[in-house]
């Protein structure tokens, strides 16, 4: 079964991080995405990039317009994500609990269930 991890950030807690603390985060992602490939359960990950870098398209109530984002004002943003294809929700969770974010106060990661995918093979 697929799940999406998704890692929430606030900038502000991110600031605040020792450099040997980043680098620490680093070499946990590098680790995390080593072992879920080696173990088969990795599909994909991206970051992305700041939300003051957004746009937003949404209808005018007449046709579609952009406007800058993000789409919510929050001190959170979607930073990045992890798909993974795993044997169940336990397992996902269990992974989650292993990206470094999830040591770190102030910063989250959200598991979901993917319900459709199409990954666009061709």
């Amino acid at each position: 079964m697929k799940y999406l991890i998704l890692m929430h950030i606030d900038p502000a807690v991110l600031e605040n991080l020792t450099e040997e603390q980043q680098q620490l985060i680093g070499e946990g992602h590098s680790q995390f995405m080593a072992t879920t490939k080696e173990n088969g359960e990795f599909i994909a990950t991206q970051a992305l990039g700041d939300p003051s870098r957004s746009k937003v398209v949404r209808s005018n109530g007449e046709r579609p317009e952009v406007t800058d984002g993000p789409f919510v004002e929050a001190k959170e943003f979607m930073g990045g994500f992890y798909l993974l294809d795993v044997e169940d929700e336990a397992r996902a969770l269990e992974l989650a609990a292993q990206i470094p974010d999830a040591s770190i106060p102030g910063l989250a990661l959200e598991v979901r269930p993917v319900v459709f995918s199409d990954l666009g093979d061709g």
